[in-house]
């Protein structure tokens, strides 16, 4: 704008010039300077700024240099010099037009990105002239944001309103839709096809099924540049392959955009020779055992693509993951060993053979010493015992470091639930000069005791209510204590317990439990049981064996019958009947991430003696055993600090029990039942009591007869679940199980199924499960087949 000044003003210095020589002094010396137009900057500042004094002798370059400083203030749209000439004295007039003052601004439309991040991006001053520059820099920062978020159709209008003098600026945004991107044209490939490359890009053209949308998303498009195509080539041999230019072309037209991708393949190189220098504590065959590229046999699908003509990667094409991979893994089996400062370097050589290109490997490693534990911090726990905590430690002070097993003692002391999940990782340190670490644990403490009330309803139990009373770190010492009364149209079940982790600061565990029961299941030959009683069971730990123990226990249970046959038969017993039972469990379990495991294996086998020398009315034995086993196929999220990811698990589990001798009519909650979740073996799809060794029985409504249970079961389960965190689990699961009335009777191909979908989640009040399953093996009263859906409800104590 002061460009358009410039010209008349240099006439107008130009003439004062000539007047002035003609013997006139003008504007040459001017004896005054006046300022109009001013409201808010003070004259004093105006002149400072523009540098002019009376008497000052003007020329072009002066009255430039002026007129510059004044609009560098920013403080004003327009600024013009004039002369006047009277009585002999001559005064050089500055008239400015003030901007208007910054008073606030407004963001209209913005709904992909929140208002709160656009307003980051306004870099406007509050209470100065407003600086035009400015609002065209903050429309250009909002419009990269839409584009990196794949809005290239938004449009931002600023809107500048000077009612009152003071100015207010809104940005009106229309948004646009998303750019849908309507194809990938890749050039300059010949070794990979244009679906390889597009099929490993996050930004992928649209296609007919609603999940491919097309959305163009920058930052995903750059995260396909530099890493997700260039892992793709290096992959398949081409290592040196380069993306030499990427274009956007968008058509704003209909709001579409085509990705141009050109691509310098280079060679493609076959795996050379491999060598391995510095090595003594591992031998080379030893390291050879983690090489990629030994005697690779192509696989059965490698082979019907080749004869469906599909290119796919050379078997001895080298693989820069699978060596990444593979000296990350020699990396980590030094660190087991204790040499944490050892280095492996992979060493790539180009070469060539017989005019083929190839790659020679080379792992040079610096073992250096091995690093001993010196010693072990734990920081943060508040409340709960240092010595309780390293109690699950797997390793200790003066052990060779090991990174398997530093990782199963954080697992560990996460599995307690005690702490705020996700625990930190631990940190090591240098100890000392001579290669020794420190370990550093830190976590925060978090409420673990809780008090639940409320109301249940489930098949089994029918409606009722549930009062508890739990506390997993009792005294902060990891002892465990819990009161539970459930009551219900059909269950008045009370229970207190106690385990005791480590007894006097031993390895030996023990826990006390005492119940009482009435169940108003009705039994129909026998009526409706009470039974009281208690146990009490030791532990021990397994030599060699961190995760295994060995339990010895002892109870006695204490039952009686009402109404039904032993109210109505005066030879049986209507007193209390008296079991009295000789406990040993063999246990080994190291998942992690409970309640909901992600990964790990628990196994158990149990065998109970009643009976016999022991004394009581019965004489029996009874064996259980399950095994259960957990993997993570896959994680989502969780790269930030401080959280977790979203984890995709696989779940094995199998159940069976049989029992031996003649456990009597009235101990037959030692015998097995099957259906439903609430009574006996689980088997979701069907109602409780409904598979009984005769077949399905579909009329139980929650009543059971003798014949309902038998001496022999098994039930397996398969599910697909995803754990969100620790409070929040989901599957879908495949049941399968029967009981037989011995175990010589045991048929696996006659087993009934069900299939469906869960969630279970911790609340505050007490967990909470909600099962959805298919029976489909369910039957009607004339034994045709009827599958139906069976709805499974769980809260309280009974999840």
């Amino acid at each position: 704008m002061s460009r358009l000044f410039l010209l008349p003003l240099a006439f107008s210095l130009a003439s004062a010039t000539a007047h002035a020589q003609a013997g006139t002094s003008g504007c040459v010396l001017p004896d005054s300077v006046a300022i109009r137009g001013n409201k808010r900057v003070t004259t004093e500042k105006i002149r400072a700024d523009a540098g002019l004094t009376p008497g000052d002798s003007l020329n072009y370059r002066v009255l430039q240099r002026t007129l510059r400083n004044l609009f560098a203030t920013g403080a004003f749209d327009d600024v013009q010099a004039s002369c006047d000439v009277s009585s002999g004295r001559s005064i050089l007039t500055l008239s400015v037009v003030e901007r208007p003052q910054l008073k606030g601004f407004t963001i209209k439309g913005a709904k992909v990105i929140s208002e709160g991040t656009l307003r980051g991006k306004v870099e406007l001053v509050m209470n100065r002239a407003l600086d035009p520059a400015a609002v065209q820099g903050t429309v250009q920062r909002m419009d990269s944001m839409y584009q990196a978020k794949g809005y290239y159709l938004a449009k931002i209008t600023p809107v500048v309103d000077t009612t009152g003098g003071d100015a207010h600026v809104t940005f009106n945004i229309d948004e646009g839709r998303h750019l849908a991107i309507s194809g990938v044209d890749v050039k300059g490939n010949t070794e990979l096809k244009d679906d390889q490359i597009v099929g490993v890009m996050k930004v992928k053209p649209e296609a007919f099924w609603f999940w491919r949308k097309g959305e163009f998303d920058d930052e995903k498009f750059q995260g396909d540049l530099s890493e997700r195509i260039p892992k793709l080539y290096e992959q398949h041999g081409l290592i040196d392959a380069q993306i030499v230019k990427d274009t956007l072309l968008v058509d704003h037209s209909n709001g579409k955009g085509m990705l141009q991708v050109t691509v310098d393949e280079g060679k493609r190189y076959k795996v050379g020779t491999m060598e391995i220098i510095g090595n003594h504590h591992f031998t080379t065959d030893d390291l050879m055992r983690y090489f990629p590229f030994q005697a690779r046999v192509p696989t059965i699908t490698q082979r019907i693509k080749g004869v469906l003509g599909h290119k796919d990667r050379d078997v001895g094409s080298f693989d820069q993951t699978a060596w990444d991979d593979a000296t990350t893994a020699v990396r980590n089996a030094y660190s087991n060993e204790g040499y944490i400062y050892a280095q492996v370097r992979p060493v790539v050589e180009r070469s060539t053979r017989d005019s083929t290109p190839v790659v020679n490997l080379r792992w040079e490693i610096d073992e250096k010493t091995p690093a001993t534990v010196n010693r072990i911090e734990i920081l943060g726990n508040d409340y709960t015992n240092e010595s309780c905590i390293r109690e699950q430690l797997v390793i200790l002070p003066g052990d060779v470091f090991n990174q398997d097993r530093l990782i199963r003692s954080y697992q560990n002391i996460q599995n307690l639930n005690f702490f705020e999940s996700p625990l930190p990782p631990p940190d090591t340190k240098p100890a000392n000069d001579q290669g020794d670490v420190d370990i550093i644990f830190r976590m925060k403490e978090k409420r673990t005791g809780s008090i639940n009330f409320g109301a249940s309803v489930g098949q089994g139990t029918g409606v009722g209510g549930f009062i508890g009373l739990t506390q997993p770190n009792l005294f902060g010492a990891c002892k465990s204590a819990s009161l539970q009364w459930q009551f219900g149209q059909f269950i008045n079940d009370f229970q207190l317990s106690y385990t005791d982790p480590s007894v006097k600061q031993s390895r030996i565990s023990a826990t006390v439990t005492a119940y009482h029961t009435q169940s108003r299941y009705t039994i129909a030959d026998l009526g409706q049981s009470t039974s009281s009683g208690g146990s009490l069971q030791f532990g021990f730990p397994v030599r060699g064996s961190p995760f295994t123990r060995f339990f010895v226990s002892y109870g006695g249970e204490a039952v009686k019958f009402s109404g039904g046959l032993a109210s109505r038969d005066t030879t049986i017993n209507q007193g209390y009947n008296f079991r009295s039972t000789l406990g040993f469990t063999l246990t080994h379990d190291n998942r992690i991430d409970l309640p909901f495991a992600s990964a790990g294996s628990e196994r158990s086998i149990t065998a109970q003696f009643n009976g016999g020398p022991l004394g009581g009315t019965a004489s029996f034995q009874r064996y259980t055993t399950e095994l259960r086993n957990y993997t993570t196929l896959g994680t989502l999220g969780g790269q930030a600090p401080g959280s977790q990811p979203m984890k995709l698990i696989l779940g094995l589990t199998a159940r069976a029990g049989m029992v031996f001798g003649n456990d009597g009519p009235f101990f037959f909650s030692q015998s097995f039942s099957l259906g439903g979740t609430q009574y006996g073996e689980q088997l979701r799809g069907y109602q409780e009591f409904s598979i009984t060794p005769q077949g399905y029985v579909g009329t139980t409504n929650s009543n059971a007869t003798r014949a309902s249970f038998g001496n022999a079961f098994f039930t397996s389960t398969v599910e697909l679940g995803l754990r969100f965190n620790q409070m929040l689990y989901t599957d879908v699961f495949y049941d399968a199980g029967n009981i037989w009335n011995k175990p010589s009777e045991f048929d696996p191909t006659r087993l009934f199924r069900g299939v469906g979908v869960g969630v279970a989640i911790v609340t505050p009040l007490g967990p909470l499960g909600l099962d959805y399953a298919y029976g489909l093996d369910r039957v009607d009263e004339f034994g045709n087949k009827k599958p139906a859906w069976q709805l499974h409800f769980k809260l309280g104590q009974l999840f």
